[in-house]
Order: C-alpha cells, then structure tokens, then sequence
C-alpha cells in the first residue's frame, strides 16, 4: 500500500478566490441575459403573412425520419398545419415519405401552398421510387403544389453527380407541368451553373451560421443581400431562397451565436427585408427538430420559429431577452451554499474558521450556480438515454468534488492510481473521502482529456463541454497548487492532453467566447498537474 498522504491545511483562501471570480463572471454573464434586447419590429400588412416555412413533423419524442417503421398520422399533420397556417402562406417538404404525402390534402383544407420535395439520395431504387410518388402527388394537387423540388443539398453531400441529377430533373420535367427546381447552397449553384438549364428556379440556400466563414448576426442580412445579387447575376431563372434561418440554441461558430434573441433579430430584419425587396423565401424551419441534434449536434434542434409544443419562441415585434429572470439562477446558488455549509457541520472534528466558512459559502455558491446552468443545457444538447447516463454521472461526479472536499479531511487527495491500489487492497476504504476524492479526480481529468481531444478531431458539430469541467477545475485547481500533493503518471498524461487540446481547439476560434472560456477552464484544471513530479506507485 502507498505511504499516507501528508496532512495539510486546505488553502481556503485560494478557494474562496478562484470561485468568487468564476461567480462574478457567471452572474455576468446570466444577468446580461435578462437584459431586453431592441431590434427592428416586424410588421407585416394586414392579412399578410410569411412566404413559406420548412415542414417536417418530427417534433415528438422517439420521431426521426430514420425510423422506416414510422407513419405521422393525418391527425399530427392537421395540428401542425392549423397552427402554421397563422403564420405562413405555404409550407415546404422534403420528402413525401411516411406520411408526408398526406400534407397536400391538409394543406388544401388550410388555404396553404406545398415547395412539394422528393429527396435524392446515393440510393437509386429509393431515388426512383421517391421521385415517381412525388410526381404522381404534384401531378394530383396542381392546386396546391406550386413547385416540385427534386433533390435538396445532393451534391453537397456529393451523393450524386451533376449529371446524375441533371437526369433526373429533366426526367421530372418531362412528368409534369408543376414547375421544377433543385436546392442547394447558394455556392453549390454557383460551382455547378450549367445545371440552371434544367430546372425553372434557382433554389438556392443562404444560411450565415453554416457559412465556411461564419458570419454574426449583425452582418448576417448583408451577407444574403450580397448573395442574393451574386446568384441574380450568375443566373438568368428565377431565384428562390430556399433556405434561410437563425437557430436559437447550440454551440457558438466564431462570430455566429445560436440564441433565441439572434434568432427573433434575424427573423425580423430578413422577413422585413424580404418583403420590401420582393424576394421569393423559405425559412428554416417551422419546428424545432430535437433528432437533428444527431446529425448536426445541439444547434441542428433549435432552429424552428416554434418551438416542440407549438409555441412561438419570440415575438415579431418589441424587445426580446435570452431568458426571462435570473430568480432560478440566484435561488440555485443559495441552495448551493446552504448544502455546503450543512455539509461542511458534518466533518469531525468541526471547524469554523472564517476561511472555511467562507470558502464553504463560495464553493456551494458556485456548486448551485453550476448545477442549474449545466440542467439547462442537458435539456437542450443530451439526445438519449446513454447520454443522460454517462455526462450526467460525470456531471455529479464533478459537482461531487467540493462536496469531498467539505467534508474530508483538509480536502487532501493522492494519485488515482495510489487510491485505486489502496481500494483493491482494502474495500472498506469506499468510505474514505480521501480515496473518493483521488478517484473522482482522476475519472475528471480522463473525461476532460477525451473532450478535449473530440473537439479537436471532430470540432463542427460539438458543444464546448465547460459546465461539466468548470467547478472541478475550481476546486482541484487551487489544492493542486498549494498542498503537496501526489501526482500520477496518468494524471499528468490526461493533463498535457487537455492543455493542448483546449488551446488547439481555441486557435481555430481565438475570438469565440465559448471557446475561450473552454480554454480557461481546460488550463486551469490541467495547468496545475504539469509541474508536479510524479509519484511512483508504491506497493
């Protein structure tokens, strides 16, 4: 078994500093969250509504267009539309699988036109059949099917060739007198013009947060007059904007943030411009699409104007503000406090320092605050079972530290390594807060190791995962750096992973914030585990 650990003084006051700044930045950052924002009001003449939305049912629990199993009944259709039908005069499709080709009856019921879509995908059988109930549905609802959009972002996703697609829009063409067009990103157009002769309209998507150079919401709406021009000057059709949209909640790319009140500024400024321009559009989308958190992360979820039951996500005209009240936040953090501090009367025998109790008040501040913020992302960004399971035993395990260190002895904590040893050895020592404190330590710094190194090899559609590191780095942070504490070969691998991780993920968005402030939070957890000699395992 390893030699015991010294006992030292915890340095409470090096607690109490480190979480009363990452407090003051957190409050900062909740309250200026609650500040209404000012934007252009939308007002749209009477009667009028928005041109055309995105429709894809999806909105349940368990329901994904990847399920071949799934049918929407007519039933869910009819809601859906009555409550579009409020705010827009068409809905577009894209495909008219599992159920969606009931869409065009509802939507002749609701007085709304149909972008009818056939998806093409690498699968020419499926492609075949698509296209051909697609054309039969158009060729059946003349009257409310006012485009036919064959294939949407195929060569995007280089699942077909030009040509390829060239045939089967000249193939659709040739079945109906319903107009034709393709969709794709507006610089897919531009790359492959010669495709314009096949169809009626230039679909084109222009989507300013999915722009290889993201562009923030300020510049957003020059971004797209500056596209629009560029496609009208390219192309001699009609041009439609096939796509276009803020999502309100994600991960920040550079410049473009995902937030409700970027997406209402967005909104409002694009439709006003739109209307005064007389541009053809299609937003995206209707209704928050929670399975699109599989393919493109936590922002692919969040980009309806309604939101999963319904409801508008922001008014279209007045200020608008990111979350309503800081009341739950600031509630959060005194529970916090007060847990800390009855947890803090457990220890034996008791002390009540001024330091400790100060850092007990600070550290359970800091806990709450924490814990609140990191639910409200859970809710937005964990997609199944497996997720809520492991990140969220990760996050109680993190939020578990200052706990350990309230009620062990002087916070103290060894190598993971020695404390697995120890517990091989001797099982009872499960109960030991010294061991529980090692343990946790370790399995931290191994998860934020694996993070670090995830964002690095796949970044694009990642959330920074700082909220479930950030209270560990405070509370390990200052201990690691003041007590003489043994340090692992493990845990000084798992540290230089971090530390070069997060600054290699920071360098590709220096100026992002969500970024730097992963950066902060990865160097602090790491940074003190670098200058420590290893211990060596002792048996």
């Amino acid at each position: 078994m390893s030699n015991p650990i010294p006992a030292v003084a915890t340095p409470w006051r090096a607690l109490i500093v480190v979480h009363l700044l990452a407090l003051i930045g957190l409050f900062a950052w909740v309250l200026a969250e609650t500040r209404p924002v000012a934007m252009h009001d939308l007002h749209l003449a009477d009667g009028e509504r928005l041109k055309c939305v995105s429709y894809a049912p999806y909105r349940l629990p368990g329901q994904t267009p990847f399920d071949p199993d799934l049918k929407i009944g007519i039933e869910q259709i009819r809601t859906d539309l009555a409550e579009l039908a409020r705010i827009t005069e068409c809905v577009r499709l894209y495909s008219v699988d599992q159920g969606l080709d009931q869409v065009p009856t509802v939507a002749r019921e609701l007085g709304l036109k149909v972008l009818l879509g056939a998806w093409i995908s690498a699968n020419p059988e499926h492609n075949r059949k698509e296209l051909e109930h697609a054309l039969a549905l158009a060729n059946a609802n003349r009257d409310v099917v006012s485009l036919l959009i064959v294939g949407n972002e195929v060569l995007l996703r280089r699942e077909r060739s030009m040509a390829q697609m060239e045939a089967l829009i000249r193939h659709a063409q040739a079945s109906t007198d319903v107009p034709v067009t393709y969709a794709d990103v507006w610089e897919f157009w531009i790359e492959n013009a010669e495709l314009a002769d096949a169809v009626d309209t230039v679909t084109v998507h222009i989507l300013p947060f999915w722009e290889n150079d993201p562009v923030g919401v300020d510049a957003a709406l020059e971004h797209v007059v500056d596209t629009v021009r560029e496609v009208r000057e390219t192309f001699d059709k009609p041009v439609l904007i096939g796509e276009t949209g803020w999502p309100s909640a994600g991960r920040q790319r550079e410049a473009s943030q995902p937030s409700r009140v970027g997406q209402a500024r967005y909104i409002r400024e694009f439709v006003h411009q739109a209307h005064q321009e007389g541009w053809a559009y299609n937003l995206i989308e209707a209704v928050d699409q929670p399975w699109k958190r599989r393919l493109e992360g936590t922002v692919g979820g969040f980009w309806g104007i309604l939101d999963t039951e319904l409801a508008p996500k922001f008014p279209l005209s007045g200020p608008v503000r990111e979350r309503e009240s800081a009341v739950p936040v600031a509630l959060a953090a005194l529970a916090g406090a007060t847990l800390m501090l009855v947890l803090g009367t457990l220890r034996r025998p008791p002390r009540t320092t001024f330091a400790r109790v100060g850092a007990l008040l600070s550290m359970g501040l800091t806990l709450g605050t924490v814990s609140i913020l990191q639910w409200e992302h859970a809710v937005l960004a964990y997609r199944d079972p497996f997720e809520w399971i492991l990140l969220g035993a990760l996050a109680l395990i993190g939020l578990g530290i200052p706990v350990l260190v309230a009620v062990g002895p002087s916070g103290r904590f060894g190598s993971a390594a020695d404390a697995w040893q120890r517990l091989r050895a001797h099982p009872a020592a499960l109960t030991d807060t010294t061991t529980l404190l090692s343990l946790a330590r370790g399995l931290v710094l191994f998860a934020a190791a694996v993070a670090a190194l995830l964002l690095v090899m796949d970044p694009r559609y990642r959330d920074f995962p700082t909220l479930l590191y950030l209270v560990p780095a405070l509370c390990l942070a200052p201990l690691q750096w003041l007590e003489p504490v043994r340090t692992g070969v493990e845990e000084r691998v798992c540290a230089w992973v971090i530390a070069i991780g997060v600054i290699g993920r920071w360098i590709s968005e220096p100026l992002n914030p969500q970024a730097v402030a992963w950066l902060a939070a990865g160097l602090l957890l790491a940074a003190s585990f670098l200058h420590k000699t290893p211990c060596q395992h002792q048996q």
